[in-house]
């Protein structure tokens, strides 16, 4: 600043270089008039800033007038001698009227919407949980939110959270951002409905003598009998072990539906083949399963007929 005149350096007015060019110059004066401008930023302040920078640009825009300031400072020059500055001030304030006057006729638009994917397991779907996500902005760094999945969230459902997507234009309402859920698969459980499926091998011997078995559920590993006599392909109900009916805390659940499948041996040893012909024997060719007897009946009345 200028002890003699009080003013402030011109070149600091300006944000500039004592060696900025003409274009530096008027690009760094449009965007403080920008800025300044009374009708854009309405207040003493804006007004008393647009009127220094004015100043400002009249004296170093002319070539004159800049050397006479460059060695004498504000005392050697009188911004109102020389139309040459003021010209180059008009021409630089034309410029940005024109801005203006085409920004304020563009119409204000909303932004456009976004849409992040967010997978989340089967149990997360069922019971519901939060997630952190981050959306990347453009020149800026990553946006972090919280998304709050509620239970019993089906694939495909959407999370919208408003005013959180593409920024406006020409002043618009920003979009809004739509996180879409992706349940993923399970290795051995699938959801129909508010009921949960899945398939459970057992041995020969657990399936006719009758055993508790580890099955998989959405609530960890639970035990479950296996009833004696039980075929390959028969469906065990277990109840309340489903998905919640609601997001409510106490929400009833649907159930879990068990197929019992019987795996046949292979690669036996000698004695296990004996033991099964034994037991091959001791039932009797005459004595079939309940249900191969049945199929044998229908054939045989099909070809007597």
């Amino acid at each position: 600043m200028s002890k003699r005149s009080g003013k402030r350096d011109y070149y600091e007015v300006l944000g500039v270089g004592k060696k900025a060019d003409d274009a530096e110059l008027k690009r760094a004066y449009r965007d403080l008039a920008r800025r300044y401008h009374p009708d854009l930023n309405p207040g003493e302040r804006a007004e008393g800033r647009f009127k220094e920078i004015n100043e400002a640009y009249a004296v170093l825009s002319d070539q004159k007038l800049r050397q006479r300031y460059d060695r004498y400072g504000h005392s050697a020059v009188n911004s109102t001698e020389s139309g040459g500055g003021f010209e180059n001030v008009v021409d630089a304030f034309d410029d940005l009227i024109g801005d203006i006057l085409r920004r304020r006729r563009k119409p204000k638009e909303r932004g456009q919407e976004l849409r992040y994917t967010l997978e989340i397991s089967l149990e997360e779907a069922a019971f519901g949980c939060e997630k952190t996500i981050h959306i990347p902005r453009e020149g800026r760094p990553d946006r972090e939110f919280v998304v709050t999945v509620p239970a019993s969230s089906k694939d495909g459902a959407i999370r919208r959270i408003r005013g959180e997507g593409a920024p406006g234009v020409n002043g618009g309402p920003a979009g809004d951002l739509h996180v879409v859920i992706r349940v993923s698969e399970h290795p051995v459980m699938r959801r129909e409905g508010f009921d949960v499926w899945c398939e459970v091998p057992v041995s020969f011997p657990q399936a006719a003598l009758g055993a508790v078995v580890e099955i998989p559920s959405l609530d960890g590993m639970v035990r479950m009998r296996v009833p004696e006599g039980t075929q390959s392909g028969r469906i065990l109900r277990m109840r309340g072990k489903g998905v919640p009916k609601s997001s409510s805390k106490n929400a009833a659940r649907g159930d879990q539906m068990v197929r019992i499948i019987v795996e046949t041996p292979t690669n036996l040893s000698s004695a296990q083949k004996k033991l099964l012909e034994r037991f091959a024997s001791e039932t009797g060719s005459a004595v079939a399963h309940p249900q191969q007897q049945g199929f044998v009946d229908k054939l045989r009345a099909i070809f007597r007929d």
